[in-house]
């Protein structure tokens, strides 16, 4: 398979999943805008989102691909089909209980993660209730990633990419249409969390069946590449934990800013989600297992150069994002968000965020790229070791910042502590001698900043003031914003053409 195909893949059912997003995230401000409910379900669904990255998508992935990379290619189709059982088993009993605690001890969570929401008790009891109701969603997400990590290894990219779509329908039908006969309203948007849970995983038994590797029940603990994949999750929780704790500990000194702090910094993240998700995501998606096989055939040369293709695509795609995101900051908010409850101070808010946020873009995206080049080795421990480093940048960052800048601090915080990440992982796979830089990188850079600057120019001239935005008809907003992304990425790919990229320049057949 093309990668750069398969990317595009990817990357496609995942706009469709962001612009859902967009519009989830437009019928919830506008129905709820940015208060104390918005915030307690935000906290709510961080909890359960926390557990699922380091059970699926984080840990779990982490160590499960690149094994299920080598059974596949080495062991045979029914030693796989096995390995699949006894992990789904294991993977489905432990989580199932960890859920169960969740919804047990939800007063004592949020206790601990929301701190300043103890102060009202209204707030606290609706925020446990949100949490009792969103938690099973682990369970769900988790057993999700184990099928997604199966089907991406057979190189069936479509339906992984695609599943994150049925949550975001859950949310915009219970926010549009059942809202009103929950008391609190919010509540629908809890129970969304739980129908989409149930969508997403239904959605997985079809793919998982044609390929023969749906699970079934089967317990063994003494099976070797269930030990091995315990093995490698021990300090990939860790890992994972670490950043999911930096989260958590933001969101308990957001707790004790003012009230709608939690949301902006939310909603500020949702657009800066957009193209982590779209490019990040993708890219590590289609890299690890392809980089596991790699890893399993000895080819030392294949895996330095497909991360240098990985990193050469990852920057050409995300320097743009990142600059489009700076400069396009109130337009984006106000075209997506700034209608019905949602006010202009809420725009404001928001964009002081967004605009910390940009400037580690990169990094976070990078991150995902240059993680799957240990991971991939079955090196789980390096990563690791930076993460922690990088937890405890962010809280040094977190108690410089907040302060003078509030909730756009905790978010600097972030964008930076993602950049060191990145760079601390970089210079381990340089070290190590598993990346070496193919030719031409100095001339690579110095097209892409002359892109860059045509890019800003454009914007720059071609944007409105802030009041402008806020003052402008929801149509007029959709129609100048789209007029200005258009021109801005017209500008830079029109400039890189002319300097003399090709799209051909980045095929790649995937490692089979």
């Amino acid at each position: 398979m093309n990668l750069l195909r398969a990317l595009a893949t990817v990357s496609g059912m995942t706009l469709l999943s962001r612009i859902l997003g967009f519009v989830r995230d437009f019928v919830i401000a506008r129905a709820f805008g940015a208060g104390m409910a918005t915030d307690a379900f935000f906290v709510a669904f961080r909890l359960p989102n926390l557990l699922r990255r380091m059970f699926a998508e984080g840990a779990f992935s982490q160590a499960f691909v690149p094994i299920l990379a080598e059974y596949k290619n080495k062991q045979g189709e029914a030693v796989t089909r096995h390995l699949v059982d006894r992990v789904a088993t294991l993977l489905g009993l432990t989580v199932a209980a960890v859920a169960l605690l969740g919804i047990l001890g939800a007063p004592l969570i949020i206790q601990v993660s929301a701190p300043g929401f103890s102060a009202d008790a209204d707030k606290f009891a609706l925020t446990v209730e949100l949490t009792r109701i969103t938690f099973p969603y682990i369970l769900f997400m988790s057993l999700v990633a184990l099928a997604g990590g199966i089907l991406n290894t057979w190189s069936r990219f479509a339906i992984p990419a695609f599943t994150p779509v049925l949550l975001n329908l859950s949310f915009i039908g219970m926010a549009l249409f059942a809202a009103p006969y929950f008391d609190p309203p919010v509540l629908a948007l809890a129970w969304a969390v739980f129908l989409g849970g149930i969508l997403q995983l239904a959605l997985q038994i079809r793919p998982l069946a044609r390929i023969g590797m749906l699970p079934r029940f089967n317990i063994d603990y003494s099976d070797p590449g269930v030990r091995r994949i315990l093995k490698l999750m021990a300090p990939a929780i860790l890992g994972v934990s670490v950043s999911q704790i930096s989260l958590l500990i933001n969101t308990i000194f957001a707790s004790f800013l003012e009230s709608g702090s939690v949301s902006w910094l939310y909603y500020a993240d949702r657009l800066m989600e957009f193209p982590a998700g779209l490019l990040g995501v993708a890219l590590g998606t289609i890299l690890l297992p392809s980089l596991a096989k790699l890893h399993a055939d000895a080819n030392p040369e294949a895996f330095s150069s497909l991360l240098d293709w990985g990193l050469r695509l990852t920057l050409m795609l995300t320097l743009p994002a990142a600059l489009g995101l700076a400069m396009l900051s109130v337009p984006l908010i106000t075209t997506l968000f700034h209608y019905g409850a949602f006010a202009s101070n809420d725009v404001l808010q928001t964009r002081e965020a967004l605009l910390a946020y940009s400037v580690g873009l990169t990094g976070m995206i990078l991150v995902k790229v240059l993680a799957p080049g240990f991971y991939a080795r079955q090196d789980i421990r390096t990563p690791v070791k930076i993460a922690l480093i990088t937890l405890l940048a962010t809280q040094l960052m977190n108690l410089a910042f907040i302060v003078p800048l509030r909730h756009a601090g905790l978010a600097l915080a972030i964008g930076l502590a993602a950049c060191l990440n990145a760079g601390l992982l970089y210079r381990g796979l340089r070290r190590r001698g598993v990346y070496v830089p193919q030719p031409g990188w100095g001339r690579f850079w110095l097209k892409l900043l002359v892109a860059l600057a045509a890019m800003a120019a454009v914007l720059w001239f071609g944007v409105s003031a802030d009041a402008v935005w806020l003052e402008r008809s929801g149509l007029a907003r959709v129609s100048w914003l789209a007029g200005a992304v258009v021109a801005g990425a017209v500008t830079y790919f029109g400039a890189l053409f002319a300097l003399g990229f090709r799209p051909r320049d980045f095929r790649r057949r995937a490692a089979s």
